[in-house]
């Protein structure tokens, strides 16, 4: 008997497959319809499932964000995302979260504590509503950073929501229950409406900056795929076209994980803006809290506004303006009004001072008064310079900026995860009789002293302050979550490790000479050591895991059957 098949065996995998809506829960929470009630205001009209539960807050916050803050300048069709805490008490993260974010890329995993709202809202006019116009949001729920595709998911089954309502929810929420679960590395075929989406999930195995995804086999599917080069890619150019001449303050900004408000006319451009700034730091985690479009109603209002403490490490995209006000004392606040060009090329906003945020009517720009520790990268400015005027198209402009960070990011990070590297015990030192060896405490001072040959300036151009960058960044959260990943996979590496080494010992021979007491108790180790295995998802080799199992039973089955009873009900 295994003791261990409960605790994340292929079987469980199988049972969870079998419950209701479960292909359709590995991609989305669920489905919400918002309307604008006359008496009630915002008010949630549907949810699909019907089965699922949200709590009131979770619902009242869905409703204030899936409705622009103000609506003047919303007519017609909005697209917009959010993110929200979730509340308390919710399951904990199943079988399949556990996989799945085992093989994915650390950006791309799924949320243990938030939710993101993939929001398609209309206003038109309609003399038939008393206030004149039709307002209703469709969204999408989800624990997936999936920007791309959902806002994609959107444009095809919102308008035909619109004009036949909840008949087309329920149809759509159907074949959204056929498709595949999203499983890192595999290319998948979404039938949705007559559209077929042909998606890649992109795999922690993935060299960073790869080439986008190419077409599957030739397969004879009718109609033919729509291909999505990106699940999650935003229009990076798009979004930073105003703020491209410092584009390097704030990545800064966002590895050091600094309080940043942006500021915008709409709430796509303070999400895809604030969307945009988090993926800026890829392939790096941005371990802080971050919100793309934020309103006064929301939960976490008072808590973010607070004056008698220093600002949250916290990014916010707001539209309402009376947020002036409210964020006075942040360190840094972006700015963004309409996109005005100058001659050929998009006007520049400028740094400025922040005693200057004062009046409702304020510029655009970015106040603060930070000062970056490198310099700006003049070349790359020029070259998107000239790809205006050259009229270079979009997804080359973001590719080119997509690469750059990429390059930045990595120059910072490699030096870094050398050094983490050099912390892990020599794999000699790993035997069978003893517990596994510890890895070496991080040492600030000791990475320091690495720099000066190992450093950033080996794989980038740029000049400054690296040290002083690298100072700053131990003291963020980024470092924070940065250090407890690598820590926690060289942990389970070194336990994959002790775990092959047991295998290879010999066992048997071990168990020769010794009591009763010294056999159960090497029984009741390896088996915690399998149950820690399949808890934590270890890689190891094929057949290993049955290979320990099978010398368990074995061993049980030479004791004495009073033994063999207590060990096998244990």
């Amino acid at each position: 008997m295994n003791p261990f098949d409960d605790s994340g065996s292929p079987r469980q995998e199988e049972m969870e497959s079998r419950c209701p809506w479960a292909r359709f829960s590995s991609w989305l929470e669920c489905v919400c319809v918002v309307t604008f009630d006359l008496e009630l205001g915002q008010a949630i009209e549907l949810v699909y499932p019907q089965d699922v539960k949200l709590t009131e807050k979770e619902k009242t916050s869905i409703c204030y964000l899936s409705f622009p803050d103000s609506y003047s300048g919303c007519l017609g069709d909005t697209q917009f995302s959010f993110r929200l805490r979730q509340s308390f008490g919710r399951r904990a993260a199943t079988f399949r979260d556990d996989v799945y974010n085992r093989d994915a890329p650390v950006i791309l995993q799924r949320e243990v504590s938030h939710f993101f709202g993939y929001v398609y809202f209309r206003q038109v006019k309609d003399v038939s509503m008393k206030r004149g116009y039709f307002q209703k949001s469709l969204v999408l729920v989800s624990r997936l950073p999936y920007t791309h595709l959902f806002h994609s998911l959107l444009q095809i089954i919102a308008p035909e929501f619109f004009e036949k309502l909840e008949p087309c929810l329920e149809a759509v929420c159907n074949e959204i229950d056929q498709w595949p679960s999203p499983i890192p590395g595999l290319t998948l075929n979404l039938p949705v409406m007559g559209v077929v989406l042909q998606v890649r999930i992109p795999s922690k195995a993935d060299k960073p900056g790869g080439s986008p995804v190419r077409p599957m086999a030739k397969e004879n599917l009718l109609p033919a795929p729509t291909l999505l080069p990106t699940i999650h890619d935003l229009d990076l150019f798009k979004c930073f076209q105003p703020v491209l001449i410092h584009l390097q303050m704030l990545w800064e900004l966002m590895l050091l994980g600094e309080p940043v408000v942006v500021m915008a006319l709409s709430p796509t451009v303070s999400s895809e803006t604030v969307l945009a700034l988090v993926s800026s730091i890829s392939p790096l985690k941005f371990c802080c809290d971050f919100r793309p479009y934020f309103t006064i109603h929301d939960n976490e209002f008072r808590e973010y506004t607070t004056r008698t403490q220093a600002p949250p490490n916290v990014i916010l995209g707001v539209t309402n303006p009376f947020f002036i006000k409210t964020f006075q004392n942040w360190p840094h606040v972006v700015r963004l009004g309409e996109l005005r060009m100058a001659g050929d090329l998009p006007k520049q906003v400028k740094v400025k001072k922040l005693s200057k945020l004062k009046t409702l009517d304020t510029k655009p720009g970015i106040y603060t008064a930070y000062k970056t520790f490198l310099h700006k990268d003049k070349i790359l400015i020029k070259r998107l310079l000239k790809g205006i005027q050259r009229k270079r198209p979009s997804e080359v402009q973001s590719a080119i900026l997509r690469r750059h960070l990429l390059e930045l990011t990595q120059s910072f990070i490699i030096p870094l995860e050398r050094y983490m590297a050099s912390l892990m015990p020599l794999q000699r030192s790993v035997t069978a009789w003893k517990t596994p060896p510890q890895i070496r405490p991080f040492s600030q001072d000791e990475f320091m002293s690495t720099v000066d040959h190992t450093g950033p300036q080996l794989t980038s151009v740029l000049k400054g302050d690296w040290m002083g960058l690298y100072r700053k960044f131990f003291r963020s959260p980024n470092f924070d979550g940065w250090y407890r990943q690598r820590h926690k996979e060289m942990t389970q590496k070194l336990e994959s490790l002790h775990l092959e080494v047991i295998c290879e010992a010999d066992l048997w021979g071990w168990t020769k000479d010794k009591s009763e007491v010294e056999i159960v108790d090497l029984i009741l180790k390896l088996r915690e050591k399998l149950t820690k295995a399949h808890r934590q998802q270890l890689q190891v080799k094929d057949g290993l895991l049955d290979k320990l199992d099978s010398f368990i039973n074995s061993i049980i089955s030479s004791l004495p059957e009073d033994l063999q009873t207590v060990l096998t009900n244990h």
